[in-house]
């Protein structure tokens, strides 16, 4: 039986996913939406603590160069709950998280999209916050490399070093390469994306430390999402950075659930700098092409890419905010 075979036999079917966007490059508390199932920090706050919400939310959630996500998947009034990613910074994740109002104990494991600072810069005070010993810690074992990219000059700037393993000795360190099902099967992470876009290249200036010397590494192969199923509508798509490219990621998911609903896409689609932006037009059009039903771009997308996105497919793209909520 083939892996797409299997996954599609195994993972459970969803009714409903909320997410709420903890960690990312922007923040717009003001901005309005057409959009049912989005909401902003202020518009959900304020429905949820009413005239509180000024003196309990005088301190706003901030924004930094960085990802995370909450994810809460509902099955029959049952629901499990996922960090995907944590942010650059030490205590941003924590800072956010409070200022929310979350308590990050709910969170069953942390999944992460790949071994960049801007995504596990606040593991080791989640980890501590989340207080549950044996957390499930999903990840490649590529993460654990030395990273860095090259100057114009030729000289490497080096990337902060992932946690020891000594740092993280009270977890459960799950490594994968390949499609991996978590959340008692209601999500699926899906280890390495194969490579198989004409115009995905990988990130080219970025380079790891192995065996004495710093080499090319521009696919990052430790580059993966995660897949949601959701009841009635599709596929949930969620990525940190899409090293693996946005595209890749998307055929993948469709390839390892059986499935061609691709329902909601969110996360960085790394389409910045002059090699991301060069390939916006032909991203663009695949994902006309794919038609999900909501892209929420983050993190690393760029304005560029973004505005793209909002002027091609106005009523599906969400320019995503730090404290946005998603119901899904």
């Amino acid at each position: 039986m083939s892996i797409a075979r299997a996954m599609h036999n195994k993972i459970i079917t969803v009714d409903s996913l909320q997410i709420l966007s903890l960690i990312d490059n922007s923040v717009d508390f003001l901005s309005t939406t057409r959009r049912k199932d989005t909401q902003t920090f202020r518009q959900w706050t304020k429905k949820q603590y009413g005239q509180k919400w000024i003196k309990t939310h005088h301190l706003l959630p901030i924004a930094e160069h960085g990802f995370s996500l909450l994810i809460r998947i509902l099955k029959d009034g049952k629901s499990n709950t996922i960090l995907f990613d944590t942010g650059c910074s030490t205590n941003g994740v924590i800072l956010n998280a409070k200022r929310m109002g979350i308590d990050l104990s709910e969170v069953d494991c942390i999944v992460l999209s790949h071994g960049h600072y801007d995504h596990f810069g606040g593991l080791l005070s989640s980890i501590k916050a989340i207080k549950r010993r044996n957390l499930p810690i999903i990840l490649h074992e590529d993460v654990f490399k030395n990273r860095g990219t090259t100057n114009p000059d030729g000289t490497i700037r080096k990337y902060p070093k992932f946690p020891s393993t000594e740092q993280m000795k009270h977890t459960k360190k799950i490594t994968t390469k390949k499609p991996l099902l978590i959340s008692n099967n209601k999500a699926l992470v899906t280890g390495e994306v194969p490579r198989k876009t004409s115009f995905e290249k990988g990130y080219l200036k970025h380079r790891a430390f192995i065996k004495g010397s710093w080499i090319p590494d521009p696919w990052i192969w430790d580059d993966q999402a995660l897949i949601i199923k959701l009841k009635g509508k599709g596929l949930v798509v969620v990525s940190g950075c899409s090293h693996a490219g946005i595209i890749n990621i998307l055929n993948y998911a469709q390839q390892i659930t059986d499935s061609n609903d691709i329902f909601a896409v969110i996360g960085g689609f790394h389409l910045t700098g002059k090699q991301g932006e060069k390939i916006i037009k032909q991203t663009v059009e695949e994902l006309k092409r794919i038609n999900p039903e909501i892209i929420i771009s983050a993190h690393c997308t760029g304005w560029r890419a973004k505005c793209a996105l909002a002027k091609t497919l106005p009523n599906k793209f969400v320019w995503n905010s730090v404290g946005n909520f998603y119901s899904l």
